[in-house]
């Protein structure tokens, strides 16, 4: 039939309806980064196969941005953590920048704090005075590296130092050997010593000069077998997008010469929120080492987070060779050390990231447990022994220390998977799904009614007073007290039950094919009306002593409702199930 003329149409979404206005902002103001020309770059098709070697800065960059930096009992406490997660490379502090910082070096190599495979490094600007007090703070030490930078960008060559390039690349070529003589005059044999050098900030100094101060560093360091420079690249301020800052590292790795003596270190900060990106772009760059902070502290927007890069690795079966096994630990100490909040919706260790309120997450996330439970019985393993496949779940949260308790949670937004979730990781009631809308329902006029989360406690007190009359909680016109079926040779059963009805002791005798069918027909003398729709089973846990769950999905006087009941004998399960129904259609 042709469709009349005069019927109104939608009117069709084009592209011109979805055309941006101009924001008014004064983008003239900000300047584009510099593309940098590979042809033939080779990260794009690099994976990251192993842990590249890890330094936290928490107790020097973590620090100095503090609102409240770290008293030396919480600095000793976030050193302590960072030796038992596994860190081999810890910055400890800038010694030159006053005593406090100074007494605290002084503190964990005097008292032994300090493991004998453990590098220490300490941060120190280019002046004699401060490399001097910077090298006197590692005597003793049985590993330790001095970290110089000093600015090469541009505008700092302009308007901090106003000096040409070569004074900028003097001042490093000055500051190195410096730090050479005084390691040589302050320390001893016991100390294996290491040196890194900064050209900072890399990301806005011209790429050819960058080059030109580090083989300058190193012509005066002289790398080679047996002497390692580490020669950290600092994005101080993030500037370009992540491809952009691994071609720079690229162009590093390939024109660097000794660049086999050079251990090449990548240090991000979050300024265009995208540095975990820039640090594994980097790494597949041709990088050796991120330096990052536990969650992301540091100076302004922060350094990049090395909980976030090392379970991104865990999350790809490559092992981080740091544990965050208790990430939940990891993250109140952090939190007590520089008295800030990790986000509730923080990568791998918020709060809320393992959590699901959407019901069509839910729903997918208990199918996944299903099929994870039934594919490694297939196989007669564990879970723990297949490979990880839930959806909504990069990782299993138990990995990290967290318990399943969490994964699910209920308020407005949720629907059956996320309640018959709980219930079954709980309780072990492993609900059919008409059973799961049906108390779906339920809950979701509690919360629409209330408002708010709905704790795992509450539902199974839900569910409870809504199907499971006892002893303690004894509402509806029939509670069980015994019965005891019967088989004839011709296959009827004959069912007497014991029982209160409305009040009153009562005796209840029926016969059918089978006992609920007897019950049923038992329930005809107390005027109850009801036929049987499903029924399912299962058993609660294993062993001789085992409770079973009974489900029963009953016609009771015109109204379909469900039943349970559990009990260790199955037939008397499923008679508490018929009564959990039957006193549910007198409520």
């Amino acid at each position: 039939m042709s469709q009349s003329p005069f019927v109104s149409r939608p009117t069709p979404i084009t592209n011109a309806t979805h055309t941006q206005k101009p924001s008014g902002m004064p983008i003239h103001k900000y300047g584009r980064y510099e593309a940098v020309e590979i042809p033939d770059r080779t990260w794009p098709e690099r994976r990251i196969t192993k842990a590249p070697r890890w330094l936290s800065t928490d107790l020097r960059d973590g620090n100095q941005a503090l609102i409240d930096p770290m008293s030396p009992a919480r600095k000793r406490e976030m050193f302590d953590l960072l030796v038992r997660l596994g860190y081999k490379e810890i910055e400890v502090g800038f010694p030159s920048s006053g005593e406090t910082d100074f007494a605290f070096v002084r503190s964990i190599i005097e008292e032994g704090a300090i493991p004998e495979d453990v590098t220490i490094s300490v941060l120190t600007q280019a002046r004699e005075d401060l490399i001097e007090r910077t090298v006197e703070s590692l005597v003793g030490a049985h590993r330790a590296t001095v970290h110089l930078y000093n600015a090469t960008a541009p505008t700092f060559r302009r308007v901090v130092f106003r000096g040409s390039k070569d004074d900028i690349k003097q001042i490093a070529v000055d500051g190195t050997r410096l730090v050479m003589e005084y390691a040589e005059k302050l320390l001893g044999p016991e100390t294996t010593f290491g040196y890194q050098y900064s050209p900072e900030i890399f990301t806005d100094t011209e790429l050819d000069f960058a080059l030109e101060v580090c083989e300058a560093v190193c012509d005066v360091w002289q790398p080679g077998p047996g002497r390692e420079i580490i020669l950290n690249l600092p994005a101080t301020v993030e500037r370009s997008t992540p491809s952009t800052h691994a071609d720079r590292f690229e162009w590093m790795s390939r024109n660097l010469t000794r660049r086999e003596h050079v251990c090449l270190s990548v240090h991000p900060h979050n300024d265009r929120g995208t540095a975990v990106a820039a640090a594994e772009l980097a790494i597949m760059a041709g990088a050796d080492r991120i330096e990052g902070c536990l969650f992301g502290q540091g100076e302004r927007t922060g350094n990049v987070d090395l909980v976030t890069l090392g379970m991104n690795l865990f999350s790809q079966g490559v092992d981080p060779q740091i544990d965050f096994s208790q990430i939940d630990e990891i993250r109140r100490t952090s939190e007590y050390c520089n008295q800030m909040e990790v986000h509730p919706r923080h990568p791998y260790a918020g709060d809320l990231v393992y959590t699901a309120f959407s019901g069509s997450h839910q729903d997918a996330i208990k199918k996944g447990f299903d099929a994870m439970e039934a594919d490694a019985a297939a196989k007669g393993v564990t879970v723990d022994d297949i490979e990880w496949a839930v959806p909504y779940l990069p990782i299993d949260p138990k990995d990290v220390g967290r318990s399943y308790e969490a994964v699910i949670r209920v308020n407005s937004q949720s629907g059956k998977g996320g309640i018959a979730y709980v219930l079954k990781n709980d309780h072990k009631l492993d609900l059919p799904r008409r059973m799961q809308i049906e108390f779906s329902r339920i809950i979701q006029a509690k919360t629409d009614a209330e408002g708010g989360e709905v704790t795992p406690a509450a539902i199974w007190s839900v569910f409870q007073d809504e199907y499971l009359p006892n002893p303690d909680n004894a509402w509806g016109r029939i509670q069980l007290r015994s019965g005891q079926s019967t088989s004839d040779t011709d296959g009827t059963d004959t069912l007497r039950v014991e029982a209160v009805v409305d009040g009153v002791d009562t005796v209840l005798t029926g016969s059918g094919n089978g006992p609920i069918s007897a019950f049923f027909d038992a329930l005809q003398s107390v005027g109850v009306d009801a036929r049987l729709l499903d029924y399912q089973e299962h058993t609660m846990s294993e062993g001789a002593s085992a409770q079973a769950a009974s489900y029963i999905e009953c016609a009771i006087d015109g109204r379909v409702l469900w039943g349970i009941g559990i009990d260790a004998n199955t037939t008397r399960a499923s008679l508490k199930a018929v009564i959990s129904a039957v006193n549910r259609s007198a409520r």
